[in-house]
């Protein structure tokens, strides 16, 4: 499954927002292969999706939002969705464009009215999924022309309405706040992932020897130093001190990376997994990723780290989110790259230094410190 379009309001502090995730025309020499859906050129999405943008302005937010209305039509539970809307006095809404493999053009839109005592109910929630076929010469635009344009009855209830989607799969990665617990995917299924966590933890960290598979515990990794050893047990604590926190960090890596090597989802969002990471680790984890991911598969990929823009791909790649609690209307603002550098000689580099997108963080209140009287 691919995401096409994405439209926020009242849901935590999106409102009124936008994110289109095709683009118009093909790129000749892009290093991003086959970014279109499979067998159907003109089907153009953005596989690969840089998000950027100062703290706080959206971008774990955006994924949390987004697995909220994953969560809500697997499970059919409205509360999903209800618990993060922001205004209970108003109407929410949001609303998904998304293809799937079976070359089906599905439109998902929901509105959930006001509640009354401060409690939702099944009542409020008016869901509408509409679908077309995917014919050999479909553009993302050509199928929103016919969809828009076809009669359309819905069904009496937002559960019977949930019933015309395909199922989804998804793969969500956060930072963790607190200490991590661990969690390994089954070494019977994923045989790569022995050899993808020892690479990616000798990488960052030239004092490890090996990492082996424990003989004593299931499910179980030992991490051997030059003079001593660390034991990672699926659905333990983790919390060693030998370690550094980027190390640390890589066994979550080493877990998306084994992921995407086996194909077990197509639907990616890998959020800041890299902060204390080296910049060029966190290039080569990125493009090992953009390698891996198969046809009719997506990855969300946020970041800080500005040697990202110096990587070769596509301007349509990069999305830049930027927060401003003073514009009512859009207080979060998706800007796409490729909207403003159209050349394929412009710098994202040079245009992110100077602000072009208008997302850089504001550190005047960090310089007036130093200004302080007593």
């Amino acid at each position: 499954m691919v995401i096409l379009d994405v439209r926020l309001d009242n849901f935590y502090a999106f409102k009124n927002f936008h994110m289109n995730l095709t683009y118009p025309k093909k790129i000749v020499g892009s290093s991003i292969k086959d970014e279109h859906l499979a067998g159907y050129p003109n089907f153009r999405y953005k596989k690969v999706n840089i998000i950027m943008g100062a703290n706080a302005s959206g971008k774990t937010t955006f994924g949390h939002m987004l697995r909220s209305i994953f969560n809500f039509i697997v499970k059919k539970n409205y509360e999903m969705i209800t618990d993060v809307i922001c205004n209970r006095e108003k109407n929410a809404f949001f609303s998904l464009d998304m293809a799937f493999d079976s070359n089906t053009f599905y439109r998902i839109m929901c509105k959930i009215t006001p509640c009354s005592d401060d409690r939702y109910t099944a009542d409020n929630v008016k869901l509408e999924i509409r679908k077309v076929n995917i014919t050999s010469k479909d553009s993302y635009e050509s199928c929103v022309k016919r969809l828009e344009a076809m009669p359309y009855t819905p069904e009496s209830n937002y559960m019977d309405e949930l019933e015309k989607i395909e199922p989804l799969d998804w793969f969500f990665e956060y930072p963790k706040d607190t200490e991590r617990i661990l969690g390994f995917p089954d070494l019977r299924k994923e045989k790569r992932f022995h050899r993808v966590l020892e690479n990616i933890l000798k990488a960052l960290d030239p004092s490890i020897e090996s990492v082996e598979v424990s003989r004593d515990v299931e499910n179980a990794y030992v991490i051997r130093l030059r003079d001593k050893a660390v034991i990672l047990q699926d659905g333990e604590r983790f919390t060693t001190e030998l370690l550094s926190s980027g190390t640390k960090a890589g066994v979550e890596v080493a877990c998306v990376v084994s992921s995407m090597l086996q194909g077990n989802y197509t639907f990616y969002y890998c959020d800041e997994k890299f902060p204390y990471i080296h910049s060029d680790i966190e290039k080569a984890v990125l493009s090992l990723m953009i390698d891996c991911i198969r046809p009719n598969s997506q990855l969300f990929f946020t970041t800080h780290n500005t040697d990202i823009l110096d990587m070769n791909l596509p301007k349509h790649s990069f999305s830049f989110f930027r927060k401003d609690v003073n514009d009512a209307e859009h207080p979060i603002l998706c800007v796409e790259a490729s909207a403003f550098l159209k050349r394929s000689t412009d710098s994202l580099k040079n245009a992110m230094e100077n602000d072009l997108f208008s997302c850089a963080p504001a550190v005047d209140l960090i310089y007036a410190i130093a200004d302080l009287e007593e």
